[in-house]
């Protein structure tokens, strides 16, 4: 966990106040809604179908468990008890009223957590892979160069008012959790051929009206070079940007198509060669600060597998399955990564009740260190829990409802909140993801149709990333009735590619049928049974899925 120092205390308290009085203003009637606009958003407070949403960023999908109850007294006390969490590792309450989000804001600010810079058009919540400082796969912990960054682009007076938003993503393993093509700018950790470790760096990524993936423009950029950089691209952005003539053409991933990554990448060497060795140029023991502020558990000498792990699991296949799907190996022996499934069957993906995150607070003290983590896909992830307690955990979060084992599985759907929420939202997506999830309820069928992810989107923005889902839906709205574009193949981990489009639009009936006829095309066309969704799709094409979908509408 990073640890608050006075100066963050201090930032995030005189901002509550400073939004205290423009809310007071916007009350009064002083404050035209218009007027309002850009203060709330620089906030994280935005005008939804029925009210105020207040979205809070979680930078780097990091929560204490102290924060996590403080977000259950945020929903419980100004919501309506429950919250969303979203697929860039923030939480969203939507039923706010604006006369309290100051109190809501106050109450946060206190447990170290705000919403600056989680709307508008400045650099949102940087984040990172959920299993990060855990996963025995990375290279070192990317947290501490999110937040490093993070420090540096909070009300930077450069970069709040950029052409558009911008989203960064930091990742330091082999295999991508944190969807790094998707981002308007990210840095992978890797070692050259001396050894040594530095970023490979990615521009233009992007989903919403015109998807792209993120293109290299620096395979290897030294650790004490990463501010610059990031500052010379932002700068690049900033100049080249198209601010006034097309906001959907406003985005670092029109420009860099645009221009062609070569040639954008000019331009920021040219910035960058300009700043490079000036005031951002990182001493190492301005990164070993930062790194200090990482307080990390203090593990036990534990053994891999121990036997009560083994016996349990022979004891009950219910506890097998949840093992063998929701836990994740650890770096550190005898340790594991529990994941929360926050998608029962019935349920809307990505909520927490107020008792939920309560009692996973209450979890996390007495197995995972005080320690909790958001994911990308819209679950948590206990990161430090001892192999001789799953039985325990397994028990206690069976209790609450967050062990369906479902973990990858075809109900473990991404969604956006859709029409039900969203002012710009063309259809909704969460009755969709329910109705998909009911079809696929039963243990035995997700087992056998394997990894598989569904990413449903309202809107053409792709809150819920369909277009790198294995099967992604998009709603779109067609004389005034809600039809849904199907995508297939798209995958936002290290072989990052986006979905390509089957054919025409369903309508809202049809949708979850259509699933059923793609799973049961794959069921058919797999080579072997374990062959997953993705790589059938892969050697087969779409053709025959589309074939099997059309065949009969």
């Amino acid at each position: 966990m990073y640890v608050y120092d006075a100066f963050d205390r201090t930032l995030v308290a005189e901002r509550v106040a400073e939004f205290r009085d423009q809310v007071a203003r916007r009350l009064s009637g002083e404050l035209s809604e218009e007027e309002f606009k850009p203060l709330r958003l620089m906030n994280g407070v935005y005008l939804q179908l029925h009210a105020y949403m207040l979205r809070i960023a979680i930078p780097y999908g990091t929560l204490s468990s102290g924060q996590l109850r403080m977000l259950a007294r945020v929903a419980r006390r100004y919501d309506r008890g429950y919250g969303h969490f979203t697929t860039r590792q923030n939480i969203q309450f939507h039923w706010i009223k604006l006369e309290q989000l100051p109190d809501a804001m106050a109450e946060l600010a206190g447990a170290g957590m705000h919403g600056m810079q989680t709307s508008g058009n400045n650099v949102r919540n940087i984040t990172t892979d959920q299993w990060a400082g855990v996963a025995p796969d990375e290279i070192e912990d990317p947290r501490i160069w999110a937040e490093l960054i993070r420090q540096h682009v909070t009300l930077h007076p450069e970069f709040s008012f950029m052409p558009r938003k911008f989203k960064i993503a930091v990742g330091a393993s082999i295999h991508d959790r944190a969807a790094l093509r998707i981002h308007d700018l990210a840095l992978r950790l890797h070692r050259d051929g001396a050894g040594e470790t530095g970023f490979e760096v990615m521009v233009g990524g992007g989903l919403g009206r015109t998807p792209f993936l993120a293109k290299t423009i620096e395979p290897f950029l030294p650790k004490r070079d990463v501010l610059s950089y990031v500052e010379a691209v932002l700068r690049t952005y900033n100049q080249f940007g198209r601010r006034q003539d097309n906001l959907w053409k406003a985005r670092i991933k029109i420009l860099v198509h645009e221009l062609g990554a070569e040639a954008f990448a000019k331009e920021v060497e040219t910035e960058w060669r300009s700043i490079k060795d000036g005031a951002l140029a990182l001493d190492p023991a301005g990164a070993a600060e930062i790194a200090g502020r990482f307080v990390y558990p203090r593990y036990e000498r534990l053994d891999d597998s121990p036997p009560q792990l083994g016996e349990a699991r022979r004891a009950d296949g219910r506890f097998d399955a949840w093992v063998g799907n929701a836990v994740a190996n650890h770096k550190m022996p005898g340790y594991a990564i529990v994941t929360l499934s926050l998608k029962p069957e019935g349920g809307t993906p990505g909520d927490a009740t107020a008792a939920q995150m309560d009692a996973i607070a209450d979890l996390a003290d007495r197995y995972s260190f005080g320690e909790i983590r958001v994911g990308h896909e819209q679950n948590l992830a206990l990161p430090h829990v001892a192999q001789r307690d799953l039985p325990d955990l397994w028990r206690a979060l069976q209790a609450i409802g967050v062990a369906t084992p479902n973990v990858g599985l075809v109900s473990d759907i991404v969604s956006c909140p859709g029409l039900d929420y969203c002012s710009l939202a063309n259809a909704r997506s969460i009755p969709i993801a329910q109705e998909i999830a009911r079809r696929f309820r039963k243990p035995g069928l997700q087992r056998d149709l394997g990894r598989l992810h569904i990413n449903i989107s309202g809107c053409i923005n792709a809150c819920g990333h369909h277009h790198v889902g294995h099967i992604g839906i998009l709603g779109v709205e067609k004389n005034g009735e809600e039809f849904y574009q199907i995508t297939l193949g798209g995958k936002a981990d290290e072989d990052a590619k986006l979905g390509a489009l089957i054919g025409p639009a369903v309508p809202y009936a049809q949708v979850a049928d259509v699933v059923e006829d793609i799973a049961a095309a794959y069921l058919e066309l797999r080579e072997r049974p374990d062959e997953p969704f993705i790589e059938t799709v892969k050697r087969t094409g779409i053709e025959p899925f589309k074939e099997r979908v059309y065949a009969a509408r």
